[in-house]
């Protein structure tokens, strides 16, 4: 018996072919399971990635309308005192031109006379032209 056993042990210890098959598919059933977690690993960080883009952008849409709010409070009392210098140097002109302002900051418009009615005619009268005058020479 000693004999069979060390045959068994021997074939046991060799490499063969079988071997070699069953090793490949163990390497193909590892490469599967590895692939689908990193395709998974993979989703999971764009997502992640496009969250932190839309995190960043809000940020960013922030801090524009920040600053420009900013700028808008620091620039309209300068315009609206530019205005006023611009009209209180232009009312002695607007004054002197008959131009004058109402209340309201816009200058008085006359009215319109209503526009007459069209008559309706009946048939066209034809004007004669007039006669000329024999000059003295």
């Amino acid at each position: 018996m000693a004999a069979v056993k060390r045959k068994k042990q021997a074939a046991a210890s060799e490499t063969t072919l079988r071997h070699f098959w069953l090793a490949g598919l163990g390497l193909a059933v590892i490469a599967r399971r590895e692939a689908i977690a990193s395709a998974g690993r993979a989703a999971g960080s764009v997502q992640s990635l496009q969250q932190r883009v839309r995190d960043l952008a809000v940020d960013a849409r922030s801090n524009v309308r920040g600053g420009i709010e900013t700028v808008r409070d620091q620039v309209e009392p300068k315009v609206v005192k530019f205005s006023a210098d611009v009209e209180a140097r232009l009312a002695p002109v607007l004054d002197k031109l008959g131009l004058k302002k109402d209340g309201k900051g816009r200058g008085q418009r006359k009215s319109r006379k209503p526009a007459a009615k069209a008559k309706p005619q009946s048939r066209r009268v034809v004007r004669k032209p007039a006669a000329r005058r024999a000059r003295n020479a």
